[in-house]
Formats: C-alpha cells, sequence, structure tokens
C-alpha cells in the first residue's frame, strides 16, 4: 500500500476530536515513490513522535535504572503481591518493608517490559505496525505491548470517552510516548 493511501486509512480513523491538531507525517524519496522514508506523528505542527528521534518531546529511557528512579512513574501494589513476599520471606520482614520489597520487583518487571518494547519500537517498520492497526481489531491493539499500535489505537475514533477513563490505571503502566497522546486524546 502506497504512503498516501496508508497516510488516508489512518486519517479515517482518526477523532474527530484531533482534527487540525494531529497529523502522520513521512519523508518520502524522488526515486522510490511507493516506499516511505522516515514516518512520524506530529502535533500542533511539531514533530512529536518520531520512532528514531530521542532527542523529541517525549522521555525515551536509556536503562533500567533510569526508570526505577523516575518519580513519575507510580506502580501499585496489590496484597496478594505483598503476601507473597510475606511467604517467601517466612514473616520476618516488617511490613512496611513488604512494600518496598514488592514496589521494587514490580518497577523492575516493568522496566525491563518498558525497554524491551521501546527497542522493538526503534527497530519496528511504521507501514508494517500500520498495517497490522489497520488489520486488527481496536481491543487487540489497546491491549498490545506495542508502542506505536497503543498510540494508534488511542488516536482512534472507535475509542470512546467513557472507554479512556476507565484506562486511567492502565495507563499508568505504560510508556511515557503512550501517557502522552493519552492525555491528548483526554483533553
Amino acid at each position: 500500500m502506497s504512503w498516501s493511501k496508508l497516510k488516508q486509512n489512518l486519517e479515517s480513523f482518526l477523532s474527530p476530536a484531533l482534527n487540525g491538531r494531529f497529523e502522520y507525517r513521512s519523508t518520502s524519496y524522488r526515486y522510490l515513490p511507493d516506499k516511505a522514508g522516515l514516518c512520524y506523528i506530529a502535533v500542533d505542527k511539531k514533530n512529536v513522535f518520531n520512532m528514531t528521534d530521542t532527542t523529541n518531546l517525549i522521555r525515551w529511557y536509556q536503562t533500567e535504572l533510569e526508570i526505577k528512579n523516575d518519580p513519575d512513574i507510580r506502580i501499585p501494589v496489590n496484597h496478594e503481591e505483598i503476601e507473597a513476599i510475606r511467604k517467601e520471606t517466612k514473616g520476618a520482614v516488617p511490613e512496611d518493608r513488604l512494600i518496598v520489597i514488592a514496589r521494587n520487583r514490580k518497577i523492575t518487571e516493568h522496566a525491563k517490559e518498558l525497554l524491551s518494547a521501546q527497542s522493538a519500537l526503534s527497530k519496528s517498520n511504521f507501514v508494517v505496525v500500520a498495517n497490522q492497526f489497520l488489520s486488527s481489531p481496536i481491543e487487540e491493539s489497546m491491549e498490545s505491548n506495542d508502542i506505536l499500535l497503543n498510540v494508534l489505537a488511542l488516536m482512534d475514533r472507535r475509542v470512546g470517552k467513557k472507554r479512556l477513563l476507565n484506562m486511567a490505571d492502565n495507563m499508568k503502566l505504560k510508556h511515557p510516548v503512550v501517557q502522552f497522546f493519552y492525555e491528548l486524546r483526554l483533553n
């Protein structure tokens, strides 16, 4: 599918609230009209999401330690996780320390998932992921671990305000790129 046709298909699913603010862009090569060069997403005429550019407005993580030390990431810990650690330590650890241990384990797991998703994104091809988005159900794209699929799904008109509001807790665990577009869509 040519870039112009792909862009037209993606824009046909774009939420009406984002018309004029959000656009898909691509550089193209003169002698390869069917091949898109770099693809990126622009919001208010600014390039916000370019998969290969780490100097854009949205934070890209380099190490697991950066994610662990980021104060913006808040990981909720449930009672079952605390109980699992209590059983593991045979009750020898104080209650407040159990919560810290559970949160640290969950942050480590979350950091590894974020970095693997981020590295997969930098290697992915926008056109391939966009075609996958267009051919799969919206629920599948929303639940995917692929950052770009999540962004495309969030901008989709089939995702209503009520569904967006119900996703607030899940968005806390997503990459900052996905969180940025979630906030954009809520506004």
